[in-house]
């Protein structure tokens, strides 16, 4: 007897509904199902008795991928009904799909996403056809809109209309040992796995007999293997189950799955969005369903303070209706209660389509009323496994070591990183926030290298989400120390020569305790390091790296010599780009500024220990400063390195040398960019200069003679020098800022508080701007002869 193919859309209630029934009145002996074919051994633990959605998580990991993959299912999967209503029948059932880690599912990050999405030029003219705005609307015009009579007939038309695009022979053969994975197109990724398929398809058709043999699959394979399947010369041994390459870690575990992850509002690529008004759907019918969504969208808005009245509802319902006969709807769909209550809900003209007329994830800035239907329509429900489901011994190890802390609730954790408990504690903690367990998330601590505080603040939640995502992280190691490990050693090899990834990985091991891992890490900073020709990135890194190799006590890091060559390098690497750096006019960048910083930094700390040049250095730094083709701001910043080390000049006496600097920067286009580049290395220098400046004898502090050019300059370069001046001012902290205020206002005999100055009701550049315009108004008025007394 040939087999009964039924193809379907994934998390389709009306396809459902389709397999429900068939299985009912076939009564196959077998059930073949497109999933997992390496999980068909353990079949029992999916029907344990789980709340769905739950999912099949795969991995793979070895020297040359890491590749993971979800098989999710939900109530209304068609899938899952063809597993359950077929053991409820007696029917042996199986997966007859490749194992998710095969070559040919490299892209199928979720085995059940569209492919219609790949092959669309069908389904735009059947939207078009149709009227509809996209394939959401056109499935539940043609399909779960409609009564259930005729149903198979018409999606084996909708699917053998797609698969028409395709004219590549399903049958052919595939060598999968030989064929490189990047020389695979989509159509043929998809072949390997029809011809798997089929294999399992004739095996079963033999084995089975004079009995009935159901095959389930997405309804893009059917005609495939509804051909493959025929094929009379065609092998009908039970095909093997492909094995992980030699040496690869593999797995699959049973996941709980939420509806979040299976919306495409989310980012969710298969089957159908709006998971909540399809389980509605699935339970209650189409009338029910629309009446019950409505009410949590109302619940919604009402919760977040937007008025919904019951005769809005009233108006919502009255427009859906009308709205489906005018589509020809029996009932309405979801598209059309959405579109109801939108134009019950919503006054105001949008400014963006409505996200249910696109296919893709809720756009930034969409009306409040939207958000909260689209997230309605989602729903929040997660589901959760039956207590006897096997999972990976991270699980365990995990749930363990946070009982043992004293970590396992909810709650605020404040920890000191200077006792031993407590250092362990943050370390428990660092690992899972680096392998992105929810619910554990560090509110304040050190954020980098150079930041010496000794404590850090957590905020503990044990969300329903957790076990999700530690099953998930099993795929990286057995205990938390290796999984943690295996996923920053993944990253250190994403980073290539990105050093501020690199430090980011560095300062994670760090925290994490991961001191075995230090030295793959450090290497791999180094060649970044090498190679890299950003100076901001080199800055950040450098900073980082001083301040674990000054303070560091969780990796034991302190003096590393290995941390010390970053170091050195880094140094080095600096100072090699930024004499490069060229451009006169070019506008201000603090990374570039700071990463002169970070090189001062190093030699005040680490000078002698790393026998870093000093007298090189300083001799880059004066060249830069007077080079009139380098960028003001790299300028300003290398007379201020020198004079920060204490050589400013051959006077010796900074606060001489830097007054003079700032008179020689002081056209209205360059002054601000110049002194913001000095503020950054040498603030404390400035501010000291002001205490040993004497006016009379010309050795003015740098504020003194920046106040003394400004005042003299027209109103109109004031207007062109002011937004960078106030730029280069933002450097120095508030109490600074008041310090320098009081200066200006001693200096003119003031005696008012500097706060007044500092707290203006309006903005500076508007005032200057104001006075602009009054000394042109004034200009025009004594070229008329306007002004004076006679006027």
């Amino acid at each position: 007897m040939p087999a009964t193919f039924i193809g379907v859309r994934h998390h389709s209630p009306a396809c459902a509904r389709l397999v429900a029934s068939t299985i009912e009145s076939l009564r196959p002996a077998i059930v073949l199902v497109e999933g997992p074919s390496d999980f068909n051994d353990r079949i029992d633990e999916l029907l344990l008795g789980h709340r769905l959605p739950m999912a099949i998580f795969s991995y793979l990991r070895d020297g040359k991928r890491a590749q993971s993959s979800w098989t999710p299912f939900c109530d209304y999967s068609p899938e899952w009904i063809a597993l359950t209503k077929g053991r409820e029948a007696g029917a042996e059932v199986r997966f007859i799909d490749l194992p998710a880690w095969h070559h040919s599912m490299t892209d199928q990050r979720n085995r059940y996403s569209d492919a219609e999405n790949r092959y669309s030029e069908v389904v735009d003219e059947l939207c078009r056809t149709f009227s509809v705005d996209n394939i959401d609307a056109l499935w539940d015009h043609l399909f779960e809109a409609q009564a259930d009579g005729g149903l198979a007939e018409r999606l084996t038309a909708y699917f053998d209309l797609l698969r028409g695009q395709v004219t590549k022979d399903p049958t052919a053969e595939h060598d999968e040992e030989s064929a490189p994975f990047a020389a695979l197109e989509a159509g043929e990724m998809d072949m390997a796995r029809e011809a798997y398929m089929a294999a399992w398809v004739r095996s079963a058709v033999v084995e089975a007999g004079d009995r009935p043999v159901l095959v389930i699959t997405g309804g893009f394979h059917r005609p495939a293997l509804v051909a493959a399947s025929a094929a009379t010369d065609g092998d009908c041994t039970p095909p093997v189950v492909p094995q992980p390459p030699a040496g690869a870690v593999s797995g699959s575990f049973l996941v709980p799955y939420s509806f979040t992850r299976l919306d495409s509002f989310v980012g969710y690529q298969a089957g159908m969005p709006s998971p909540e008004y399809y389980q509605q759907l699935w339970e209650n019918g189409p009338r029910q369903a629309a009446t019950k969504v409505m009410q949590i969208v109302a619940q919604r808005l009402r919760k977040h303070k937007q008025p919904v009245s019951t005769a809005d509802l009233i108006a919502a319902t009255a427009s859906a209706e009308g709205l489906s006969r005018l589509r020809g709807h029996p009932e309405p769909t979801r598209t059309d209660m959405l579109d109801g209550l939108v134009t019950a809900l919503v006054s105001e003209d949008l400014d963006q389509p409505l996200p249910w007329t696109v296919r893709g994830t809720l756009a930034e800035g969409a009306h409040p009323a939207v958000v909260a239907m689209v997230s309605a329509l989602g729903g929040d429900r997660v589901g959760s496994l039956h207590p006897n489901t096997p999972a990976p011994p991270l699980v365990l190890a995990v749930e363990t070591e946070l009982q043992q802390h004293g970590l396992d609730g909810d709650g605020d954790v404040e920890l000191n990183l200077v006792e031993d408990g407590d250092r362990q504690r943050s370390r428990l903690l660092h690992r899972l926030r680096v392998l992105d367990i929810p619910g554990v998330v560090r509110v304040n601590g050190p954020s980098t290298g150079a930041d010496t505080r000794a404590t850090e603040s957590w905020a503990l939640q044990a969300l329903e989400t957790r076990r999700t995502a530690l099953i998930e992280a099993g795929s990286y190691g057995a205990t938390l120390i290796d999984a943690t490990s295996a996923l920053l050693t993944e990253q250190v090899a994403e980073a290539g020569n990105d050093v501020d990834a690199l430090a980011a990985v560095l300062f994670d091991a760090a925290l994490c305790g991961l001191d075995t891992l230090a030295d793959t890490i450090v290497s791999a900073v180094a060649e970044g390091v090498a190679g890299a020709t950003d100076l901001g990135a080199l800055g950040r890194v450098s900073t980082t790296v001083l301040g674990l190799w000054r303070h560091d006590t969780l990796l034991g890091s302190a003096h590393s010599l290995l941390f010390g060559e970053i170091i050195s390098g880094a140094v080095t690497r600096v100072l090699w780009l930024a004499e490069g750096v060229q451009g006169a006019t070019a506008p201000m960048d603090v990374p570039r500024i700071k990463a002169i910083a970070a090189v001062r930094d190093a030699f005040r700390h680490a000078e002698h220990e790393l026998d870093l040049d000093r007298d090189a250095a300083l001799a880059v730094m004066q060249r830069i400063s007077l080079d009139e083709l380098a960028p003001q701001d790299l300028r300003g910043a290398a007379f201020g390195f020198c004079w920060s080390m204490g050589d400013a000049g051959s006077s010796g006496q900074g606060g001489v040398d830097a007054a003079r600097a700032a008179r020689g920067a002081a056209l209205p286009t360059t002054l601000g960019d110049w002194l913001a580049g000095l503020f950054v290395l040498a603030r404390d220098e400035v501010l000291t200069s002001e205490e040993h400046g004497d006016a009379e004898t010309d050795t003015s502090g740098v504020l003194s003679v920046l106040d003394e050019i400004i005042s003299a300059m027209p109103d109109a370069d004031f207007l062109i020098a002011l937004p960078a001046l106030r730029g280069a001012f933002e450097f120095f902290p508030p109490r600074e800022r008041e310090i320098i205020a009081a200066g200006l206002l001693a200096r003119r005999g003031k005696h008012s508080s500097p706060r007044s100055l500092l707290r203006l009701s309006v903005d500076p550049t508007v005032l200057a701007e104001a006075m602009a315009l009054e000394a042109r108004v004034a200009d025009l008025c004594a070229r008329e002869g306007l002004g004076g007394a006679e006027a």
